[in-house]
């Protein structure tokens, strides 16, 4: 598949796209990214799905852009299950752990204990 890795200076125009996994299965449409605090990286996308709608996370690690879909390397099934909030919900700290561990992903707070993912 041709596409770009993530790029930050675009995220702004990815919003509403979808998001699908390797196979490409579609996961759902791209809600937000959330960004590792401590490299100003791109870490994880909010991706709306199901019915009621609600936010599940899946990492932007290795994924992939086309002009109209956002390609991730998680599967479709470990997204479904993945931590989740209400649409007009908000990732709290405490669930950031729990998030990273989902995907077998290491955790660490920033230095001074401060959150690791912050919304742009």
């Amino acid at each position: 598949m041709s596409g770009n890795v993530v790029e930050v200076g675009d995220i702004r125009e990815w919003q509403g796209l979808n998001v699908v996994d390797g196979s490409g299965s579609k996961i759902g449409s791209l809600e937000g990214v959330y960004f590792d605090t401590s490299t100003d990286q791109p870490a994880f996308a909010s991706v709306k799905r199901g019915v009621p709608a609600k936010l599940v996370f899946v990492p932007l690690v290795g994924a992939t852009v086309s002009p109209k879909q956002v390609r991730v390397t998680a599967d479709k099934k470990t997204a479904k299950d993945a931590p989740s909030i209400e649409t007009d919900g908000e990732l709290s700290s405490e669930q950031e752990p729990d998030l990273y561990a989902h995907y077998g992903l290491v955790y660490e707070r920033g230095a001074s204990g401060e959150r690791r993912l912050g919304r742009r």
